[in-house]
Protein backbone atom coordinates (compact mmCIF):
# COMPACT_ATOMS: atom_id res chain seq x y z
CA UNK A 1 0.00 0.00 0.00
CA UNK A 2 1.62 3.37 -0.91
CA UNK A 3 0.48 5.21 2.15
CA UNK A 4 2.62 8.77 0.84
CA UNK A 5 0.93 8.57 -2.53
CA UNK A 6 -2.11 8.34 -0.23
CA UNK A 7 -1.51 11.36 1.80
CA UNK A 8 -0.79 13.15 -1.41
CA UNK A 9 -3.89 12.82 -3.05
CA UNK A 10 -5.72 13.30 0.36
CA UNK A 11 -3.51 16.45 0.74
CA UNK A 12 -4.95 18.24 -2.84
CA UNK A 13 -8.77 17.42 -1.70
CA UNK A 14 -7.94 19.33 1.53
CA UNK A 15 -6.51 22.06 -0.41
CA UNK A 16 -9.54 22.15 -2.22
CA UNK A 17 -11.88 22.02 0.10
CA UNK A 18 -10.20 24.67 2.10
CA UNK A 19 -10.73 26.87 -1.08
CA UNK A 20 -14.51 25.84 -2.24
CA UNK A 21 -14.78 27.82 1.99
CA UNK A 22 -13.87 30.96 0.58
CA UNK A 23 -17.35 32.15 -1.21
CA UNK A 24 -19.32 31.19 2.35
CA UNK A 25 -16.37 33.04 4.03
CA UNK A 26 -17.00 36.15 1.85
CA UNK A 27 -20.67 35.79 3.13
CA UNK A 28 -19.73 35.85 6.38
CA UNK A 29 -17.91 38.39 6.08
CA UNK A 30 -20.28 40.35 3.96
CA UNK A 31 -22.82 40.19 6.55
CA UNK A 32 -20.80 40.57 9.66
CA UNK A 33 -21.74 37.02 10.64
CA UNK A 34 -19.16 37.05 13.43
CA UNK A 35 -19.41 33.55 14.76
CA UNK A 36 -19.44 31.69 11.44
CA UNK A 37 -16.52 33.82 9.87
CA UNK A 38 -14.63 32.97 13.17
CA UNK A 39 -15.53 29.51 12.16
CA UNK A 40 -14.89 29.50 8.47
CA UNK A 41 -11.46 30.88 8.94
CA UNK A 42 -9.82 28.40 11.57
CA UNK A 43 -11.67 25.63 9.24
CA UNK A 44 -9.60 27.22 6.07
CA UNK A 45 -6.01 27.46 7.91
CA UNK A 46 -6.75 23.75 9.60
CA UNK A 47 -7.12 22.70 6.21
CA UNK A 48 -3.99 24.76 4.98
CA UNK A 49 -1.93 23.47 7.28
CA UNK A 50 -2.82 19.68 6.94
CA UNK A 51 -2.64 19.28 3.28
CA UNK A 52 0.68 20.91 3.00
CA UNK A 53 1.81 18.46 5.56
CA UNK A 54 0.60 15.99 3.58
CA UNK A 55 1.52 17.09 0.23
CA UNK A 56 5.04 17.72 1.61
CA UNK A 57 5.07 13.61 2.87
CA UNK A 58 3.85 12.81 -0.22
CA UNK A 59 6.53 14.68 -2.90
CA UNK A 60 9.74 13.55 -4.02
CA UNK A 61 13.22 14.45 -2.69
CA UNK A 62 13.80 17.43 -0.06
CA UNK A 63 11.53 20.30 0.17
CA UNK A 64 13.58 22.86 -1.04
CA UNK A 65 14.18 20.63 -3.95
CA UNK A 66 10.42 20.26 -4.73
CA UNK A 67 8.65 21.31 -7.76
CA UNK A 68 6.26 24.26 -6.68
CA UNK A 69 4.28 24.84 -9.59
CA UNK A 70 0.72 23.83 -8.51
CA UNK A 71 -0.07 20.16 -9.84
CA UNK A 72 3.84 19.77 -11.18
CA UNK A 73 4.65 17.88 -7.98
CA UNK A 74 4.03 13.94 -7.72
CA UNK A 75 3.93 11.34 -5.76
CA UNK A 76 6.72 8.84 -4.64
CA UNK A 77 5.37 6.06 -6.99
CA UNK A 78 2.27 5.40 -8.75
CA UNK A 79 -1.43 4.07 -7.24
CA UNK A 80 -3.57 1.00 -8.42
CA UNK A 81 -6.55 -0.58 -8.03
CA UNK A 82 -6.65 -0.79 -4.16
CA UNK A 83 -5.07 3.23 -3.82
CA UNK A 84 -7.73 4.26 -5.68
CA UNK A 85 -10.31 3.00 -3.47
CA UNK A 86 -8.83 3.85 -0.59
CA UNK A 87 -8.40 6.90 -1.58
CA UNK A 88 -11.91 8.16 -2.92
CA UNK A 89 -13.01 6.59 0.83
CA UNK A 90 -10.75 8.34 2.80
CA UNK A 91 -11.13 11.08 1.02
CA UNK A 92 -14.91 11.84 1.19
CA UNK A 93 -14.75 10.99 5.22
CA UNK A 94 -11.77 13.49 5.53
CA UNK A 95 -14.19 16.13 3.52
CA UNK A 96 -16.89 15.43 5.78
CA UNK A 97 -14.97 15.69 9.28
CA UNK A 98 -13.85 18.84 8.07
CA UNK A 99 -16.47 19.73 5.94
CA UNK A 100 -18.55 19.85 9.38
CA UNK A 101 -16.58 22.19 11.33
CA UNK A 102 -18.08 25.50 10.43
CA UNK A 103 -21.34 24.32 12.30
CA UNK A 104 -19.61 22.94 15.08
CA UNK A 105 -17.07 25.69 15.79
CA UNK A 106 -19.89 28.21 14.86
CA UNK A 107 -22.65 26.91 17.55
CA UNK A 108 -25.03 26.82 15.24
CA UNK A 109 -25.34 22.96 15.73
CA UNK A 110 -24.23 22.41 19.21
CA UNK A 111 -23.47 18.30 18.52
CA UNK A 112 -20.55 17.50 16.60
CA UNK A 113 -22.32 13.98 15.64
CA UNK A 114 -25.43 16.00 14.03
CA UNK A 115 -22.62 18.33 11.96
CA UNK A 116 -21.37 15.05 10.82
CA UNK A 117 -24.10 14.12 9.82
CA UNK A 118 -25.39 17.23 8.58
CA UNK A 119 -22.28 17.24 6.13
CA UNK A 120 -22.05 13.45 5.43
CA UNK A 121 -25.70 14.33 3.94
CA UNK A 122 -25.13 17.30 1.79
CA UNK A 123 -21.92 15.82 0.42
CA UNK A 124 -23.33 12.86 -0.35
CA UNK A 125 -26.11 14.82 -2.09
CA UNK A 126 -28.34 12.51 0.61
CA UNK A 127 -30.07 15.68 2.11
CA UNK A 128 -31.58 13.99 5.25
CA UNK A 129 -31.09 16.29 7.92
CA UNK A 130 -31.14 17.08 11.47
CA UNK A 131 -32.33 20.51 11.60
CA UNK A 132 -36.05 21.42 12.87
CA UNK A 133 -35.18 24.98 12.00
CA UNK A 134 -33.46 25.38 8.77
CA UNK A 135 -34.00 29.48 8.00
CA UNK A 136 -32.16 29.93 11.29
CA UNK A 137 -28.82 29.54 10.28
CA UNK A 138 -26.58 32.20 9.28
CA UNK A 139 -27.00 32.36 5.24
CA UNK A 140 -23.51 31.71 5.07
CA UNK A 141 -23.85 28.07 6.87
CA UNK A 142 -26.65 27.77 4.35
CA UNK A 143 -25.13 28.47 1.37
CA UNK A 144 -22.01 25.73 2.22
CA UNK A 145 -24.81 23.21 3.49
CA UNK A 146 -25.74 23.28 0.11
CA UNK A 147 -22.72 24.26 -1.85
CA UNK A 148 -21.38 20.65 -0.54
CA UNK A 149 -24.55 18.82 -2.63
CA UNK A 150 -23.12 20.58 -5.52
CA UNK A 151 -19.19 19.51 -5.28
CA UNK A 152 -20.74 16.12 -3.97
CA UNK A 153 -23.06 15.54 -7.12
CA UNK A 154 -20.58 15.36 -9.48
CA UNK A 155 -17.59 14.02 -6.99
CA UNK A 156 -14.55 15.84 -5.56
CA UNK A 157 -12.09 13.05 -6.94
CA UNK A 158 -13.59 14.33 -10.76
CA UNK A 159 -13.49 18.13 -9.67
CA UNK A 160 -9.53 17.31 -8.53
CA UNK A 161 -8.85 15.50 -11.66
CA UNK A 162 -10.43 18.35 -14.08
CA UNK A 163 -8.55 21.18 -12.66
CA UNK A 164 -4.95 19.14 -11.22
CA UNK A 165 -2.96 17.10 -14.05
CA UNK A 166 -2.42 14.22 -11.28
CA UNK A 167 -0.49 12.16 -13.45
CA UNK A 168 1.14 11.48 -16.79
CA UNK A 169 -0.66 8.60 -18.57
CA UNK A 170 0.19 5.69 -16.38
CA UNK A 171 -3.76 4.72 -15.14
CA UNK A 172 -3.70 6.75 -12.06
CA UNK A 173 -7.00 9.10 -12.75
CA UNK A 174 -8.75 5.90 -13.84
CA UNK A 175 -8.15 4.18 -10.84
CA UNK A 176 -9.40 7.34 -8.89
CA UNK A 177 -12.59 7.68 -11.57
CA UNK A 178 -13.82 4.46 -11.56
CA UNK A 179 -14.02 3.94 -7.33
CA UNK A 180 -16.05 7.63 -7.18
CA UNK A 181 -18.17 7.14 -10.39
CA UNK A 182 -21.96 5.89 -10.14
CA UNK A 183 -23.24 2.91 -11.94
CA UNK A 184 -21.80 -0.04 -13.56
CA UNK A 185 -19.04 0.28 -15.22
CA UNK A 186 -16.62 3.53 -16.13
CA UNK A 187 -15.70 4.50 -19.55
CA UNK A 188 -13.81 7.64 -21.09
CA UNK A 189 -16.59 10.01 -23.26
CA UNK A 190 -12.73 11.63 -24.65
CA UNK A 191 -9.07 9.79 -24.84
CA UNK A 192 -7.92 11.01 -21.71
CA UNK A 193 -9.75 11.14 -17.85
CA UNK A 194 -8.44 14.46 -17.47
CA UNK A 195 -10.48 15.74 -20.45
CA UNK A 196 -13.32 13.28 -19.30
CA UNK A 197 -13.86 15.18 -16.31
CA UNK A 198 -13.65 18.94 -17.66
CA UNK A 199 -16.16 17.50 -20.16
CA UNK A 200 -18.21 16.16 -17.24
CA UNK A 201 -17.94 19.14 -15.02
CA UNK A 202 -18.45 21.87 -18.35
CA UNK A 203 -21.83 20.07 -18.71
CA UNK A 204 -22.51 20.20 -14.99
CA UNK A 205 -21.75 23.97 -15.05
CA UNK A 206 -23.48 25.00 -17.90
CA UNK A 207 -27.03 23.36 -16.62
CA UNK A 208 -26.49 24.41 -13.08
CA UNK A 209 -26.36 28.09 -14.66
CA UNK A 210 -29.03 27.94 -17.26
CA UNK A 211 -31.33 26.80 -14.02
CA UNK A 212 -30.01 29.43 -12.06
CA UNK A 213 -31.40 31.58 -14.91
CA UNK A 214 -34.41 29.74 -15.44
CA UNK A 215 -35.64 30.00 -11.32
CA UNK A 216 -34.31 34.19 -11.66
CA UNK A 217 -36.74 34.60 -14.22
CA UNK A 218 -39.37 33.03 -12.43
CA UNK A 219 -39.03 35.99 -10.00
CA UNK A 220 -37.01 33.73 -7.17
CA UNK A 221 -34.05 35.83 -5.36
CA UNK A 222 -30.66 35.08 -6.53
CA UNK A 223 -29.22 33.51 -3.54
CA UNK A 224 -32.49 30.95 -3.05
CA UNK A 225 -32.01 30.17 -6.72
CA UNK A 226 -28.31 29.97 -6.52
CA UNK A 227 -28.60 27.25 -3.78
CA UNK A 228 -31.60 25.98 -4.25
CA UNK A 229 -29.50 25.20 -8.11
CA UNK A 230 -26.82 23.60 -6.33
CA UNK A 231 -29.21 21.11 -4.40
CA UNK A 232 -30.98 20.50 -7.47
CA UNK A 233 -27.82 19.60 -9.76
CA UNK A 234 -26.08 17.30 -7.06
CA UNK A 235 -29.61 16.02 -6.51
CA UNK A 236 -29.44 16.15 -3.12
CA UNK A 237 -32.66 18.30 -1.95
CA UNK A 238 -31.38 20.85 1.15
CA UNK A 239 -33.23 23.44 0.69
CA UNK A 240 -32.86 26.97 2.65
CA UNK A 241 -37.10 26.50 3.73
CA UNK A 242 -38.07 24.66 6.36
CA UNK A 243 -41.11 23.82 4.04
CA UNK A 244 -38.26 22.92 0.92
CA UNK A 245 -39.81 23.70 -2.50
CA UNK A 246 -43.42 24.19 -1.06
CA UNK A 247 -42.36 27.32 0.70
CA UNK A 248 -42.55 28.80 -2.78
CA UNK A 249 -46.20 28.52 -4.37
CA UNK A 250 -45.04 29.28 -7.70
CA UNK A 251 -46.30 26.30 -10.21
CA UNK A 252 -43.52 27.89 -12.63
CA UNK A 253 -40.86 27.19 -10.27
CA UNK A 254 -41.90 23.83 -8.81
CA UNK A 255 -42.19 22.67 -12.48
CA UNK A 256 -38.44 24.09 -12.72
CA UNK A 257 -36.85 22.28 -10.37
CA UNK A 258 -39.15 19.40 -11.42
CA UNK A 259 -37.69 19.39 -15.09
CA UNK A 260 -34.22 19.92 -13.86
CA UNK A 261 -34.50 17.28 -11.51
CA UNK A 262 -35.10 14.77 -13.97
CA UNK A 263 -32.48 16.27 -16.21
CA UNK A 264 -29.51 15.69 -13.91
CA UNK A 265 -30.68 12.29 -13.12
CA UNK A 266 -30.06 11.12 -17.15
CA UNK A 267 -26.51 9.95 -17.74
CA UNK A 268 -24.47 12.57 -18.55
CA UNK A 269 -23.56 10.60 -21.91
CA UNK A 270 -26.69 11.13 -23.45
CA UNK A 271 -25.83 15.80 -23.06
CA UNK A 272 -22.31 14.82 -24.09
CA UNK A 273 -24.06 12.77 -27.57
CA UNK A 274 -26.12 15.52 -27.78
CA UNK A 275 -23.46 18.12 -27.55
CA UNK A 276 -21.88 16.06 -30.45
CA UNK A 277 -25.19 16.05 -32.56
CA UNK A 278 -25.52 12.42 -32.11
CA UNK A 279 -29.37 13.03 -30.87
CA UNK A 280 -30.41 9.81 -32.76
CA UNK A 281 -27.80 7.43 -30.64
CA UNK A 282 -28.60 9.64 -27.59
CA UNK A 283 -32.34 8.77 -28.31
CA UNK A 284 -31.63 5.20 -28.39
CA UNK A 285 -29.98 4.97 -25.19
CA UNK A 286 -31.89 1.88 -23.36
CA UNK A 287 -31.16 3.05 -20.07
CA UNK A 288 -33.04 6.88 -21.14
CA UNK A 289 -35.98 5.44 -22.14
CA UNK A 290 -36.57 3.10 -19.19
CA UNK A 291 -35.67 5.78 -16.99
CA UNK A 292 -37.75 7.90 -18.65
CA UNK A 293 -40.91 5.15 -18.92
CA UNK A 294 -40.69 4.75 -15.05
CA UNK A 295 -41.17 8.41 -14.33
CA UNK A 296 -44.32 8.73 -16.50
CA UNK A 297 -46.23 5.27 -15.27
CA UNK A 298 -45.59 6.50 -11.75
CA UNK A 299 -46.46 9.75 -12.51
CA UNK A 300 -49.62 8.60 -14.28
CA UNK A 301 -51.18 5.73 -11.32
CA UNK A 302 -49.67 8.05 -8.39
CA UNK A 303 -51.61 10.94 -9.54
CA UNK A 304 -55.10 8.94 -10.51
CA UNK A 305 -54.65 7.63 -7.10
CA UNK A 306 -53.96 10.55 -4.98
CA UNK A 307 -56.59 12.65 -7.01
CA UNK A 308 -59.22 12.51 -4.54
CA UNK A 309 -57.00 14.56 -2.21
CA UNK A 310 -56.61 17.30 -4.51
CA UNK A 311 -59.16 19.79 -6.23
CA UNK A 312 -58.41 19.18 -9.50
CA UNK A 313 -56.54 16.72 -12.45
CA UNK A 314 -53.90 19.27 -12.96
CA UNK A 315 -53.16 19.81 -9.95
CA UNK A 316 -52.85 15.74 -8.83
CA UNK A 317 -50.61 15.25 -11.64
CA UNK A 318 -48.76 18.54 -10.80
CA UNK A 319 -47.49 17.44 -7.30
CA UNK A 320 -47.48 13.56 -8.70
CA UNK A 321 -44.48 14.55 -11.36
CA UNK A 322 -42.76 16.83 -8.84
CA UNK A 323 -42.65 13.86 -5.96
CA UNK A 324 -42.07 11.41 -8.52
CA UNK A 325 -38.86 13.27 -10.18
CA UNK A 326 -38.26 13.85 -6.46
CA UNK A 327 -37.84 10.81 -5.54
CA UNK A 328 -36.12 8.85 -8.46
CA UNK A 329 -33.35 11.36 -9.00
CA UNK A 330 -32.53 10.58 -5.61
CA UNK A 331 -33.17 14.47 -4.83
CA UNK A 332 -35.64 14.48 -1.94
CA UNK A 333 -37.50 18.31 -2.40
CA UNK A 334 -41.13 18.23 -1.16
CA UNK A 335 -43.72 20.27 -2.49
CA UNK A 336 -46.37 18.28 -0.18
CA UNK A 337 -46.46 15.84 2.18
CA UNK A 338 -46.18 12.39 0.37
CA UNK A 339 -46.59 10.76 4.06
CA UNK A 340 -50.22 11.22 3.95
CA UNK A 341 -50.74 9.77 0.08
CA UNK A 342 -52.54 6.10 -0.26
CA UNK A 343 -50.60 2.67 0.44
CA UNK A 344 -50.00 2.57 -3.24
CA UNK A 345 -48.42 5.95 -4.05
CA UNK A 346 -46.30 5.51 -0.95
CA UNK A 347 -45.08 1.88 -1.99
CA UNK A 348 -44.44 3.13 -5.19
CA UNK A 349 -42.06 5.79 -3.92
CA UNK A 350 -40.39 3.56 -2.08
CA UNK A 351 -39.53 1.36 -5.08
CA UNK A 352 -38.09 4.52 -6.67
CA UNK A 353 -35.65 5.00 -3.64
CA UNK A 354 -34.47 1.94 -4.48
CA UNK A 355 -34.27 2.27 -8.11
CA UNK A 356 -32.95 5.46 -8.68
CA UNK A 357 -31.26 7.83 -11.48
CA UNK A 358 -29.12 7.24 -14.47
CA UNK A 359 -25.71 5.63 -14.09
CA UNK A 360 -23.47 8.53 -14.91
CA UNK A 361 -25.45 10.91 -13.64
CA UNK A 362 -25.70 12.69 -10.15
CA UNK A 363 -28.37 10.73 -8.42
CA UNK A 364 -27.91 7.99 -6.28
CA UNK A 365 -29.76 4.48 -5.83
CA UNK A 366 -29.21 1.25 -7.50
CA UNK A 367 -29.42 2.75 -10.60
CA UNK A 368 -31.50 2.29 -13.81
CA UNK A 369 -28.89 0.56 -15.85
CA UNK A 370 -28.53 -2.45 -13.26
CA UNK A 371 -31.94 -2.45 -13.20
CA UNK A 372 -32.28 -3.14 -16.98
CA UNK A 373 -28.92 -5.84 -16.98
CA UNK A 374 -30.61 -7.77 -13.82
CA UNK A 375 -33.86 -8.08 -15.66
CA UNK A 376 -32.26 -9.23 -18.80
CA UNK A 377 -30.41 -11.27 -16.52
CA UNK A 378 -33.35 -13.18 -15.56
CA UNK A 379 -34.95 -13.52 -18.44
CA UNK A 380 -31.93 -15.37 -20.12
CA UNK A 381 -31.43 -17.38 -17.27
CA UNK A 382 -35.42 -18.90 -17.46
CA UNK A 383 -34.39 -18.91 -21.00
CA UNK A 384 -31.58 -20.80 -20.56
CA UNK A 385 -33.40 -23.10 -18.12
CA UNK A 386 -35.53 -24.44 -21.39
CA UNK A 387 -33.07 -24.59 -23.42
CA UNK A 388 -29.91 -25.40 -22.18
CA UNK A 389 -27.59 -25.42 -24.90
CA UNK A 390 -28.78 -21.78 -25.82
CA UNK A 391 -25.91 -19.25 -25.35
CA UNK A 392 -26.53 -16.46 -22.88
CA UNK A 393 -25.91 -13.19 -24.52
CA UNK A 394 -26.75 -10.20 -22.93
CA UNK A 395 -26.66 -6.66 -24.57
CA UNK A 396 -27.45 -2.67 -24.07
CA UNK A 397 -28.13 -0.76 -26.83
CA UNK A 398 -26.98 -3.17 -29.37
CA UNK A 399 -23.34 -3.61 -27.63
CA UNK A 400 -22.71 -7.35 -25.68
CA UNK A 401 -22.22 -7.07 -22.02
CA UNK A 402 -18.91 -7.94 -20.43
CA UNK A 403 -19.24 -10.78 -18.13
CA UNK A 404 -16.94 -8.63 -15.34
CA UNK A 405 -20.01 -6.20 -15.58
CA UNK A 406 -22.85 -8.67 -15.23
CA UNK A 407 -20.76 -10.28 -12.38
CA UNK A 408 -20.34 -6.67 -10.54
CA UNK A 409 -24.08 -5.92 -11.06
CA UNK A 410 -24.73 -9.06 -9.17
CA UNK A 411 -22.09 -8.52 -6.53
CA UNK A 412 -22.87 -4.95 -5.91
CA UNK A 413 -26.78 -5.98 -5.17
CA UNK A 414 -25.79 -8.73 -2.96
CA UNK A 415 -23.86 -6.28 -0.93
CA UNK A 416 -26.50 -3.74 -1.38
CA UNK A 417 -28.97 -6.32 0.64
CA UNK A 418 -26.55 -7.41 3.04
CA UNK A 419 -25.78 -3.93 4.25
CA UNK A 420 -29.30 -2.75 4.31
CA UNK A 421 -29.98 -5.86 6.54
CA UNK A 422 -27.73 -5.19 8.64
CA UNK A 423 -28.28 -1.35 9.31
CA UNK A 424 -31.76 -1.94 9.78
CA UNK A 425 -30.99 -4.20 12.51
CA UNK A 426 -28.87 -1.75 13.88
CA UNK A 427 -31.54 1.34 13.81
CA UNK A 428 -34.31 -1.09 14.76
CA UNK A 429 -32.78 -0.81 18.40
CA UNK A 430 -34.48 2.68 18.10
CA UNK A 431 -37.43 0.64 18.32
CA UNK A 432 -39.10 2.68 16.09
CA UNK A 433 -42.46 1.29 13.78
CA UNK A 434 -41.04 -0.56 10.59
CA UNK A 435 -41.97 2.25 8.69
CA UNK A 436 -39.52 4.91 10.09
CA UNK A 437 -36.72 1.89 10.47
CA UNK A 438 -37.10 0.87 7.14
CA UNK A 439 -37.24 3.69 4.98
CA UNK A 440 -34.38 5.37 6.96
CA UNK A 441 -32.23 2.92 5.66
CA UNK A 442 -33.33 2.75 2.33
CA UNK A 443 -33.28 6.43 2.33
CA UNK A 444 -29.91 7.34 3.45
CA UNK A 445 -28.46 4.45 1.44
CA UNK A 446 -29.99 5.55 -1.85
CA UNK A 447 -28.99 9.19 -1.00
CA UNK A 448 -32.74 10.31 -1.18
CA UNK A 449 -33.36 12.09 1.70
CA UNK A 450 -37.02 11.77 2.97
CA UNK A 451 -38.38 8.39 3.74
CA UNK A 452 -41.76 7.94 5.54
CA UNK A 453 -43.49 7.95 8.76
CA UNK A 454 -40.94 10.00 11.76
CA UNK A 455 -38.47 10.54 8.42
CA UNK A 456 -41.30 11.51 6.34
CA UNK A 457 -40.94 14.87 4.25
CA UNK A 458 -42.34 16.95 6.96
CA UNK A 459 -39.66 15.22 9.83
CA UNK A 460 -36.14 14.85 10.24
CA UNK A 461 -33.55 12.30 12.02
CA UNK A 462 -32.50 14.84 15.10
CA UNK A 463 -34.55 12.28 17.32
CA UNK A 464 -32.19 9.00 16.36
CA UNK A 465 -29.61 8.33 18.79
CA UNK A 466 -25.96 8.59 17.74
CA UNK A 467 -25.50 5.23 16.97
CA UNK A 468 -28.22 5.18 14.73
CA UNK A 469 -27.29 8.66 13.18
CA UNK A 470 -23.13 7.14 12.54
CA UNK A 471 -24.38 4.00 10.86
CA UNK A 472 -26.95 6.52 8.61
CA UNK A 473 -23.42 8.70 8.10
CA UNK A 474 -22.14 5.26 7.35
CA UNK A 475 -25.02 4.49 5.07
CA UNK A 476 -24.68 7.82 3.13
CA UNK A 477 -21.27 7.15 2.19
CA UNK A 478 -21.74 3.59 1.35
CA UNK A 479 -24.79 4.69 -1.13
CA UNK A 480 -22.40 7.36 -2.67
CA UNK A 481 -19.65 5.37 -3.26
CA UNK A 482 -20.99 2.38 -4.44
CA UNK A 483 -20.90 0.24 -1.15
CA UNK A 484 -17.17 -1.70 -2.63
CA UNK A 485 -14.96 1.52 -1.84
CA UNK A 486 -16.20 2.22 1.56
CA UNK A 487 -16.53 -1.53 2.55
CA UNK A 488 -12.43 -2.28 0.91
CA UNK A 489 -11.01 0.55 3.46
CA UNK A 490 -11.85 -1.18 6.33
CA UNK A 491 -10.83 -4.83 4.34
CA UNK A 492 -7.36 -6.15 6.31
CA UNK A 493 -6.15 -7.57 3.01
CA UNK A 494 -6.42 -3.81 1.64
CA UNK A 495 -3.61 -2.87 3.83
CA UNK A 496 -0.89 -5.54 3.10
CA UNK A 497 1.68 -4.57 1.17
CA UNK A 498 2.56 -6.15 -2.44
CA UNK A 499 4.24 -9.13 -2.66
Amino acid sequence: MNIRAIGFYIGHLLRIEGVLLIPALLIALFRQEHEPLKALGITILILIVLSMALLSLGQRGPLWKRRREAGKARPVEGIHAREGFVITALGWICLSLFGALPFYLSGMIPRFIDCWFETVSGFTTTGATILTQIEGLPLSLLYWRSFTHWIGGMGVLVFLLAIIPMSKGNGETFHLLRAESPGPSVGKLTPTMRHTARLLYAIYVALTLMMIGFLLAGGMPLFDSVTHAFATAGTGGFSIKNASIAAYDSRYLQTVVAVFMVLFGVNFNVFYLLICKRASQALRSEELRVYLGIIIASTVIIALNILPQFESLGEAFHHSFFQVASIMTTTGFSTVDFNLWPELSRMILIALIIIGACAGSTGGGIKVARLIILCKSLTSEMRHMLRPRTVKVICIDGKQLDSDVIRGVFAYLTAFIAVCLFSILCVSIENYDMETTVTSVLTCIGNVGPGLSVVGPMGNFSHFSVLSKLVLSADMLIGRLEIFPFILLFAPTTWKSRT
